[in-house]
């Protein structure tokens, strides 16, 4: 009796420290082994094979968004006061951009968000639907709000920052924002990239709650645009 009295003892207490052990690592295991890296946040890829300054000639005109573009989002997850940092991308980018003596004066970008896509089917399901409500909304837009103009007429291959000031539209809902961009010319297509902070609660969309991991209030709308003239 005494010995059989000790094994299941034994037993009990493996098992609670068994538990003990999964509460205290089943955040890094979601974090290390269950969620897909997070993908590198957008930075300039252009080049060109020499340096040279680019006329207003070369820049006038309207450009298109082209192959090679994306946006998406990037926030943090919460599991037990571990952040695991998830990103949604989509390809499906459209939108003009104006040029009028060497400054943008007029843009408009759109993205299907329904496209938007992580590592996970649950996690989208609910971003599309719940959060987002893309039955209803389905694209969001930026449109620019003030001209646009670089410090000094750009060089080929070499970045410029520059400033931009526009209505970002989410869920049916629009805020006036700022961002910062970094954009190269590489004497034939120009790429620019950026990153917009957002809380989500200014665009009346829920932060995601998936009962075992909470979403951050507050993200980044990401993209990289590949430009091409018209």
């Amino acid at each position: 009796m005494k010995k059989r009295t000790l094994i299941t003892l034994v037993i009990a207490g493996t098992i609670v420290v068994a538990i003990g052990a999964a509460a205290f690592a089943g955040p890094y295991i979601y974090r290390d082994y269950l969620v897909a890296p997070a993908a590198a946040e957008p930075t300039l890829s252009a080049s060109a094979s020499t340096a040279g300054p680019v006329s207003s000639d070369e820049l006038q005109g309207d450009w298109t968004v082209g192959d090679g573009s994306y946006a998406g989002y990037r926030v943090d997850e919460v599991l037990n006061d571990i952040d695991t940092t998830v990103t949604g991308r989509t390809d499906e980018v459209t939108g003009s951009l104006t040029v009028a003596d060497a400054t943008l004066t007029a843009a408009r970008i759109e993205v299907d968000v329904a496209s938007i896509a992580t590592d996970s089917g649950s996690r989208d399901s609910y971003f599309r639907g719940t959060a987002m409500r893309t039955g209803k909304f389905p694209t969001a837009t930026f449109v620019l709000t003030s001209p646009v103009k670089a410090s000094a007429m750009p060089v080929t291959g070499q970045p410029q920052k520059v400033s931009a000031a526009g209505d970002l539209t989410l869920a049916g809902v629009t805020r006036s924002v700022s961002v910062e961009l970094d954009a190269v010319f590489d004497g034939e297509r120009g790429q620019v990239v950026g990153r917009i902070p957002i809380t989500f609660a200014d665009f009346a969309v829920e932060a995601p709650d998936l009962g075992f991991v909470k979403v951050e209030d507050d993200g980044f709308v990401e993209f990289s645009l590949t430009l091409e003239k018209s």
